[in-house]
């Protein structure tokens, strides 16, 4: 396999540091470097504005490998949002009302579960499968109302809680702008979907709301994605995802898209490794404006 240099940058190359370099065929910016958790695994996110393809530079025996390519301005047609934590900062709420409920029932015998405990074992994750890793023992019926009682608490508090990421709606008007589709496909109730959709001001802007629970298989299965690109009829090289936790990551990436990866609790290098084209902090970040302008 020929190297992302040998391919894009002969003859010349102005740097090979963690800066901004160019050869006569185009022009490279360095997103950042990232530590591997593993081991002493650099890596240099590049993006080629002329091709519209993410790179990731691997400073190690491997060659440069090739990420899921971010569809240019003119291939767009759609944008697919994950609602908790994407939409809104939903984490802390959630992460609060599993706390205190979780001492309630006497989970870790009444000790409260970290963030780090929620963030590993409950963030992004299906209710079911949350169930299926905290209450082995329990029985269906009792699982179910562990969780019903949790959502219930959880759009109790919402409103006076959740807010809507930064930039978010001058994203959505650049969508809407632009004519292009737009889905929200979630792992939350669909409840709890509507109710967080409505409190960001987005209900009539979403198209479609596509729920985990509502499809075969919820995320980190490729399900629930592929049921709003079905929906649309757009392939997945012409879309991409938005999301910010590693089982909602595997099921876009899963489904063919390219996914940038929100930083709005989890970390960002988990994000990288479950598949996202490129990071951003939030919807006012330059890297997300100067891929969509590009």
């Amino acid at each position: 396999m020929q190297s992302f240099c040998d391919t894009f940058c002969k003859p010349t190359i102005l740097t090979r540091k963690y800066g901004a370099f160019c050869s006569n065929k185009s022009k490279i910016w360095i997103r950042g470097q990232f530590q591997h958790h593993k081991g002493s695994l650099q890596l240099a996110r590049t993006y080629n504005f002329t091709t519209n393809i993410v790179y990731i530079e691997k400073k190690c025996e491997e060659d440069y490998k090739r990420m899921v390519p971010f569809p240019s301005s003119t291939d767009l047609q759609a944008v697919l949002f994950d609602v908790d934590g994407t939409l809104c900062d939903s984490d802390p709420l959630h992460y609060l009302t599993f706390r205190d409920m979780l001492q309630e029932v006497g989970f870790q015998d009444g000790v409260p579960i970290t963030e780090e405990f929620f963030s590993n074992n409950i963030s992004g994750k299906h209710n079911d499968d949350i169930g299926a890793t905290l209450f082995p023992d329990w029985d269906g019926n009792k699982c179910k109302k562990f969780f019903d009682d949790k959502e219930a608490l959880f759009r109790s508090k919402a409103p006076q809680h959740l807010k809507p990421i930064n930039g978010l709606h001058k994203l959505c008007k650049w969508i809407e702008s632009r004519g292009l589709r737009r889905a929200a496909v979630t792992n939350a109730p669909r409840e709890n979907a509507e109710l967080m959709i409505s409190l960001v001001g987005l209900t009539d802007f979403f198209e479609l709301v596509v729920i985990g629970s509502e499809c075969e298989q919820a995320k980190p299965f490729p399900d629930p994605y592929l049921k709003a690109l079905e929906h649309f009829k757009i392939p997945a090289h012409r879309a991409f995802a938005v999301e910010d936790s590693t089982s909602g990551l595997k099921a876009a990436v899963g489904a063919g898209l390219a996914v940038l990866g929100i930083t709005t609790r989890n970390p960002g290098q988990a994000l990288l490794e479950a598949g996202a084209t490129f990071l951003i902090k939030d919807f006012e970040d330059p890297d997300l404006w100067n891929a969509l302008e590009s």
